[in-house]
């Protein structure tokens, strides 16, 4: 699968608030709102196209891939770039996991030399797998009340 990056936009951000998750997934879901798409244009939010152009994901890198209440626990003191990555909702469960999130760990690397970090529910034991075979490591668990972790790659 080849995939490619483009800059988002007000159309990829309105797309990407309306994938709807099916439970226990759900919890990702958004709402689409002016806000909410102001937050993906003002941030490094980046969409991701298949090789037939079709929108199939998102990532983010720094302070909008953090749970902001995860500060409190002391979950991002240690200097890493963050980043949060979505699937669209249709393609999550067919093992298109592993290229997706390889093509993106491969090309945050390649602009930030340091160590990545991210955040997950710790409901979300398939994602929690898949950042673990990329050499992911759990890190900091926190409560907002939803349990968290930090995972965290070394360079």
């Amino acid at each position: 699968m080849k995939l490619s990056i483009k800059e988002m936009n007000e159309h990829f951000a309105s797309e990407i608030l309306q994938w709807q998750y099916v439970a226990p997934y759900d919890f990702y879901n958004n709402e689409l709102s002016g806000e909410n798409v102001q937050e993906m244009l003002d941030n490094p939010y980046f969409a991701i196209f298949n090789n037939h152009s079709e929108l199939i994901g998102y990532y983010c890198t720094g302070k909008a891939a953090q749970v902001p209440k995860g500060q409190g626990f002391g979950a991002y003191e240690e200097h890493c770039i963050d980043i949060g990555i979505g699937l669209k909702p249709n393609l999550t469960g067919q093992g298109l996991g592993t290229a997706f999130f390889s093509f993106i760990v491969q090309t945050v690397q390649e602009e930030y030399q340091l160590p990545l970090r991210l955040t997950v529910a710790l409901f979300n034991k398939r994602a929690i797998h898949l950042y673990e075979k990329f050499g992911f490591v759990k890190a900091i668990e926190f409560s907002t009340p939803t349990e968290f972790v930090t995972m965290v790659k070394k360079m």
